[in-house]
């Protein structure tokens, strides 16, 4: 059944994973594929054993010091290899790894042997009233302190043996319940497995349908190849065409703004030759009228001669300074320029701008047939894709493997009734051992309880009470039953040690560092003509570098089956379904692209004579140095305002009369001159500066000018004419890897999926884990070792228990004879045997 599901996805990985190798690898634009749906696992393959996890540590802390070696890979592998005794140091090597076991078995069986055997020599030994069977105790002075330290001693002792046999009872009842609430763990596990069956067609089935999304960014750039392909060839070509087009652009705008300068200029010269003209006119009559004034007899007073002669050697300022009348015109320039005009150049420009900005539309007009050859290439994957996991047999392997897995959880569930009977009987088994150890406790702190309790010091051992005797007597009774159960109890303790300590080092341990995995990863182990067994098993091929560990290690970090089980190794993915094969067609139909933009023109020939009309109009033989000669003069010799005010001011000087008023009057006519006729003139000079310096930069160098424009079209024009179609394929090839760029994405993206998403094994290393981790190893061998650990403690512990209790018994018994003490004088130190002297315990002599 695995191998069939493993065919499933290989089968599937044929038909989406394609190998593509393109030459040019452009950064396509990301595409968002989602999430693989993918459904949460519930078993969480971890065990947490809670408080009686501390007992579990020191049990492994003694198990350690019991054996401490690592773990013999060798021999396990000549044992698996059945080669196991072939050399004379195979055994040496087992002894001396098992020597921790072997010596603790050695002490354990020697425990059985001696200690029925030591119990019935005791018992013969007391019915001969020896070894402490003589109902006689000897009077000593440190008899209270002897006493005093048995019971303790015998106390301290049953502790122990009380501890060991909680541990005991706790680990007996720690594994039935773990084996009781074993069946969720179980049901998780098949729920988890019947996850992993049923979300992998829903997982196929998503990575089937995001070649819908590779498919509709292809198509949705492929509708809109003007805006991609043409743009991006506009794009290119736009670096000599737009810079071409701009300059003949600014050259016509240059040809406007020269008729504009041409046409303020002739305006500007005849304003200038009118105005000045008149002003000279004005100014004359101004020195006309002052002279006049100045001759007035006012004039020869001694206050005012002095400047009245001032005022007459300044009238020669009155003059124009500037003169235009001997500039010359541009009249024949301006006519040329206005022909030039005739023909809208800006007109023609922006023609060359539509038609190159038209790129995108030739481009869409040109590709319309290919273009929808490849959208039938694209359709025709699609269906492919479909088709073909529709002819898988999805469903008859996963009907198949979901009537394994259910039969397999029925099998599980009718056994578990089985598995709880047997718990049932093993739990009490091991109560009745714990039973056993209990009862003997019983005996030992009911003697110490009645003993302690019942005991009187100041009566003789003959005349001890009833409580005491009891307390003695259930001490004894305690060591009875210790003979009687120590070597069955320790039977149990060392066949579980012994076997529960070995699964401990051999299984558990080298499974959780993964030592176990390197040695079932052995060449030829477990078969000898196999190097690789799992991969023998799987693909017939054991040459395939496929192990355990990798496979588990891949699973529990929930990584794809595929990747897991190194799938790509039992079938050719290429012979199912190859998708280079449609990108090389889809290449080869974008390659066979042809446009054609010859039909732009970008300035036609009569653009190109008006531009050179332009360039011969004249304007660079004006005399643009009379001009500016003229232009950087003055109006006037003299600022007409400051004449008028020094003028009013020397009329200030004078004597009040109608002289002062008439130079005034003057003054006033002198103001009022410069505002209505120089001034004017002043704004009609900086026009005609600022247009004879624009006619000057224009025509500098205007033929050169001209002949970059039209050089720098041409230029531009045989780029698209000629060398366009390197730029077209260069453009085009891009366009095209951007495509094929979608389907590689497409293609990693399956790759991706398959590897880490589809059909992740995360259940089959959660059920390892869960048969060997947690129910092997934390349920059965810790619960096992931590039980044989508590009750070989106590069984241990039995043997200075029994020492001391028949010890203290002598104490707490009431005795058949004593001895008698008297007087030191009488010679005998006090002490006498009774039998001697003739005196009886009166209990017994009634």
């Amino acid at each position: 059944m695995a191998a069939e599901l493993c065919l499933l996805l290989l089968l599937f990985c044929g038909s989406t994973i394609s190998e593509v190798q393109p030459i040019y690898k452009p950064p396509p634009g990301t595409l968002d594929f989602g999430f693989v749906p993918a459904k949460t696992y519930d078993t969480g393959a971890y065990h947490e054993p809670g408080p009686i996890g501390i007992l579990f540590k020191i049990v492994h802390a003694f198990l350690y010091l019991v054996q401490p070696n690592s773990f013999p890979q060798d021999l396990i592998r000549k044992l698996a290899q059945q080669k196991f005794g072939n050399t004379q140091g195979d055994y040496q090597k087992a002894i001396y790894y098992e020597i921790g076991f072997i010596v603790s078995a050695a002490l354990g069986l020697l425990f059985i042997l001696l200690l029925p055997l030591v119990g019935l020599c005791f018992c013969m030994c007391r019915c001969c009233d020896n070894c402490g069977g003589e109902m006689h105790q000897r009077q000593k002075k440190n008899a209270d302190c002897q006493r005093s330290c048995f019971a303790t001693f015998l106390f301290v002792a049953s502790l122990i043996i009380s501890v060991g046999v909680l541990c005991a009872y706790a680990a007996n009842q720690h594994l039935t319940n773990q084996v009781r609430g074993a069946k969720k763990l179980v049901n998780s596990n098949f729920k988890d497995l019947k996850i992993f069956l049923n979300d992998t067609p829903a997982q196929i089935d998503y990575l089937v349908s995001q070649y819908n999304t590779t498919k509709d960014k292809a198509l949705s750039d492929l509708n809109n190849v003007g805006p991609l392909l043409g743009s991006r060839v506009q794009e290119q070509l736009g670096k000599e065409v737009r810079p071409a087009l701009d300059a003949a652009l600014t050259m016509a705008g240059a040809i406007r703004e020269t008729k504009e300068a041409l046409e303020n200029v002739s305006v500007s010269v005849e304003v200038l030759q009118e105005g000045t003209e008149r002003l000279h006119a004005n100014l004359s009559d101004v020195k006309v009228h002052l002279s006049n004034t100045l001759n007035d007899s006012a004039c020869s007073a001694a206050q005012a001669a002095s400047t009245c002669n001032i005022i007459r050697n300044s009238l020669n300022q009155l003059n124009i300074n500037a003169n235009f009348s001997g500039l010359p015109g541009v009249s024949s320039q301006l006519a040329k320029v206005n022909d030039v005009l005739k023909i809208d150049l800006s007109s023609l420009v922006q023609k060359g701008y539509a038609a190159f900005n038209d790129t995108p539309d030739l481009v869409v007009n040109q590709t319309r047939n290919i273009l929808s050859d490849i959208k039938n290439v694209l359709e025709s994957i699609g269906s492919n894709i479909t088709t073909f996991t529709k002819t898988l047999p999805v469903q008859k392997i996963l009907a198949d493997l979901t009537i394994y897995l259910t039969q397999s959880e029925a099998y599980v569930q009718d056994y578990f009734p089985v598995v709880e009977q047997y718990d049932f009987y093993r739990w009490l088994g091991c109560l009745i051992l714990c039973c056993m150890v209990v009862l003997i406790l019983v005996f030992y702190y009911l003697g110490l309880l009645c003993g302690t309790c019942g005991y009187d010091k100041h009566a003789s051992p003959t005349t001890r009470g009833c409580i005491s005797n009891t307390g003695g007597n259930f001490l004894m009774a305690g060591v009875g039953f210790s003979f009687l159960f120590s070597w069955v109890l320790m039977i149990v303790v060392a066949l579980t040690f012994v076997t529960g300590g070995n699964v401990e080092k051999l299984v558990c341990e080298p499974f959780e560092d993964k030592t176990l995995f390197k040695v079932l990863d052995t060449p030829y182990l477990l078969n000898q003509h196999w190097k690789n067994y799992l991969s023998g098993i799987l693909f017939k091929n054991p040459n395939i570098n496929l192990t355990f560990e990798k496979v588990y290690s891949d699973c529990k970090e929930n990584k794809g089956i595929y990747t897991s089980l190194h799938l790509e190794h039992l079938f050719n993915i290429n012979e199912f379904l190859n998708i280079s094969m449609y990108t090389e067609d889809v290449a080869l139909k974008i390659e066979h692209i042809q446009i054609n933009l010859s039909k732009i023109i970008l300035l036609d020939e009569i653009g190109k004579e008006n531009l050179l009309n332009f360039s011969s109009s004249g304007i660079e033989g004006i005399n643009f140095a009379a001009y500016l000669t003229e232009i950087n003069k003055s109006v006037t010799k003299v600022d007409l305002l400051s004449f008028a005010n020094d003028l009013e001011a020397r009329a200030d000087q004078l004597p009040k009369g109608a002289l002062e008023n008439a130079l005034k009057g003057h003054a006033n006519n002198i103001r009022m001159i410069h505002n209505q006729q120089v001034v004017p003139l002043e704004q009609a000079m900086s026009t005609l500066n600022q247009s004879i310096r624009l006619l000057k930069r224009t025509s500098s160098e205007l033929m050169v000018k001209v002949k970059n424009v039209i050089s720098a079209v041409n230029a531009a024009q045989l780029l698209i004419n000629n060398n366009a179609s390197q730029v077209i394929v260069q453009e085009t090839k891009k366009y095209m890897d951007t495509i094929v760029g979608y389907f590689e994405q497409y293609i990693e993206w399956v790759k991706e999926s398959i590897a880490m998403e589809v059909a992740a094994c995360k259940p089959i290393a959660n059920v390892i884990d869960t048969a060997v981790d947690i129910f092997l190893c934390s349920y059965i061998t810790d619960s096992v070792n931590t039980f044989w650990f508590g009750l070989g403690g106590s069984s241990i512990f039995l043997i200075p228990a029994i020492i001391f209790a028949v010890k203290l018994s002598k104490y707490y018994r009431r005795m058949d004879t004593e001895d008698v003490y008297d007087d030191t004088e009488n010679g005998n130190n006090g002490y006498h045997k009774e039998h001697l002297y003739g005196i009886h315990n009166p209990v017994f002599t009634r």
